[in-house]
């Protein structure tokens, strides 16, 4: 283990090294903020463009980006042609298709209605699918020194300016799509020291000018914007951008540039979400408390002094009088309650494959949490995803060879390769499938096949032999010794009533871990569809502790309330009461699709379908493990409690 797991880290460490990452991060070690002089050219690139809300209707009406260069935009191009930005894996994954444009922007010259290029001509076909876009709201995303060009919106509760990345393609008016040409572009800098200056705000103020006299390749001749430009859908148009710069001053210091992008919604309801799931956690708390410190003391001790009556009676009598030392409650399935489940391989791959999960959770919010994964670093929280998961397979590998060896399970070569190859395979066909769709689409946001196939190969490069690592380690330790002994013939199971039966168990219970998370889960399902930075990386590390919380309180109450009605099958229902979280993940999904989302076509529906399914499995995986591990130490704990003959 040592030598693996220094090798992964030695790995961690180059990845983590190599990512590439704009000049202008925050203050980390290693990294240093971009100083322009008077006159110095300060580079533009352009991103892909992104669906949001329109102006007639802010629900979102595509899941589909595109390139910045997709042919039917005609956008201006550099001279020698675009070139690509160098993009961490995360970064790729995400979408982001970054590259240089033809834009000339110099420190502190201002420039006045100056012409991108010639002028382009939009034939109807072209006309069709930029006004399409139009109508569903789609964002122009552009970068200057590391900074997302922005829109200056104001809070409506707090009357507090904010930053939102992003600017709209064109504006809807008298319901005709109109076309943004031209772009008043505002940048605020600091002086650092005497001639030295430093981006630290981007704005962009699109309009749409229809009599732009185009007079040179270099300047242009820019009129109120009183026509706007439409495309007309049966003949050619011709079109003219054109850009405006102006700079200005700003107190900002560059350690402090993004605080007005990340601008927090709601706050109040976040606060109303902890107090919730403080309340939810404290209650269950208390209840398995007292079951733990009363019930079980009591029946404990019962057991115990009917055990010691009956050993009186026998050394007495010779005998036992009827009902002495009869068992009752949850000690009358000690001799079944350690028989391996059903499917008990089935079982240890998803507990693997949830402790691998949690643990990737855990650290990647710890990490955003103290500053790591500052937004100025694109990609760097997918990054760092994939790599703590990659890195993980280790974990994984060792909790599911533990726990099928407490199964008493025989196929552990199937243990082995099912636990690092079974569910990412699963996810990554799903994902292949998905990505056809987009491909299809003609979407910039389809994952390169060379990029997938790097992901594959690092997948069974590094994963792989980890997870075996692992496996190989858990299955040379003893197994856990189960406290009782385990009958030969199963004992009969009475009915199951009321909220004891699975369905309803699971429905009661899984509700309360995603409780926890559920106000969280909505502002996340804002930032990825609607392309937005979310950073409350503090709200989120107090949910996923009461989340943790959650699940193994609930899923331990239930276990107790089984065993007390003589149902001694509680493996697989310890996992899936607390793993039925995953299908209120998913309600929430849906009825986030129909109060937010108003899809123009089918594939943006199977898309965000697809994407909601594996997002709800890897939720219900990790609840489902925390609830079956502290169900697992629960049972142990109180049958190592009581004297059993």
């Amino acid at each position: 283990m040592p030598s693996s797991y220094s090798a992964a880290a030695a790995l961690l460490a180059s990845l983590l090294a190599l990512a590439p990452c704009p000049s202008s991060a925050f203050y980390f070690p290693g990294v240093a903020p971009t100083s322009y002089k008077t006159g110095d050219p300060v580079p533009l690139h352009v991103n892909h463009l992104t669906p949001a809300g329109s102006q007639t209707d802010p629900k979102l009406r595509s899941v589909f980006s595109f390139d910045y260069y997709h042919k039917p935009f005609h956008f201006c191009e550099p001279k020698d042609g675009p070139e690509y930005i160098r993009e961490s894996l995360g970064s790729i994954l995400f979408g982001d298709r970054i590259q240089t444009s033809p834009f000339e922007l110099k420190m502190m010259v201002n420039e006045s209605c100056k012409a991108v290029c010639e002028g382009v001509t939009y034939t109807d076909q072209d006309a069709t699918f930029v006004n399409s876009r139009i109508w569903q709201g789609y964002d122009l995303n552009w970068l200057i020194d590391g900074l997302p060009a922005a829109q200056l919106f104001q809070d409506p509760d707090s009357d507090e300016p904010f930053y939102s990345p992003g600017f709209a393609l064109g504006m809807v008016e008298d319901d005709q799509p109109n076309l943004n040409n031209h772009y008043d572009i505002v940048i605020d800098y600091h002086e650092a020291a005497p001639d030295q200056f430093r981006v630290v705000g981007v704005l962009v103020d699109p309009y749409s000018i229809r009599d732009t006299a185009y007079v040179s390749p270099g300047k242009g001749e820019c009129p109120p914007a009183a026509n706007p430009v439409v495309l007309a859908e049966d003949a050619n148009t011709d079109v003219v951008f054109t850009y405006s710069v102006f700079w200005r001053p700003s107190s900002t210091p560059f350690a402090t540039r993004w605080d007005k992008y990340l601008h927090v919604e709601d706050p109040k309801i976040h606060w109303f979400s902890l107090i919730n799931s403080a309340v939810i956690v404290i209650f269950l708390i208390g209840m398995v408390s007292t079951i733990l410190v009363r019930t079980l003391r009591k029946d404990i001790a019962r057991y115990n002094r009917l055990d010691q009556l009956a050993l009186e009676d026998f050394g007495a009598n010779g005998t036992v009088e009827d009902g002495v030392a009869e068992d009752s409650g949850w000690k009358l399935v000690h001799g079944d309650v350690f028989r391996p489940p059903k499917n008990p391989l089935f079982l240890a791959v998803l507990v693997g494959n949830g402790a691998q999960l949690f643990m990737m959770a855990g650290l990647t919010i710890a990490f955003a949490l103290l500053g790591f994964l500052s937004p100025s670093n694109r990609g760097s929280l997918a990054t760092v995803i994939i790599v703590f998961y990659i890195l993980f397979g280790f974990v994984g590998g060792y909790f599911s060879s533990r726990v099928y060896k407490f199964f008493k399970g025989e196929s552990w070569k199937l243990c082995f390769f099912y636990t690092p190859v079974a569910l990412p395979a699963l996810v990554f066909a799903i994902f292949f499938l998905l990505n056809l769709f987009v491909w299809g689409r003609g979407a910039s946001g389809a994952v390169p096949f060379t990029t997938m196939l790097v992901l594959v190969i690092i997948w069974f490069v590094i994963s792989v032999p980890l997870s075996f690592a692992g496996s190989w380690i858990g299955f040379k330790q003893a197994a856990t010794e189960p406290p009782t002994r385990t009958n030969q013939i199963p004992r009969q199971i009475p009915p199951s009533t009321g909220y004891l039966r699975p369905l309803p168990s699971m429905a009661l219970a899984g509700v309360l871990p995603f409780g926890a998370i559920f106000v969280e889960l909505y502002f996340i399902m804002n930032s990825i569809w609607f392309s937005k930075v979310y950073y409350m990386f503090g709200f989120l590390f107090i949910c996923f502790g009461l989340m943790i919380l959650t699940s193994a309180a609930v899923t331990v109450l239930m276990v107790y309330f089984l065993l007390c009605a003589e149902e001694w099958r509680w493996q697989w229902r310890a996992f899936l009461t607390a793993g039925a979280s995953a299908m209120y993940v998913f309600a929430a999904a849906l009825l986030y699709w129909i109060k937010t989302v108003s899809f123009a076509s089918w594939t943006s529906g199977v898309l965000y379908l697809g994407y909601s399914i594996v997002l709800s499995l890897g939720f219900g995986i990790i609840t489902g493990t925390i609830g079956f591990l502290a169900s697992w130490l629960f049972v142990l704990k109180i049958y190592k409690s009581i004297k059993v003959d």
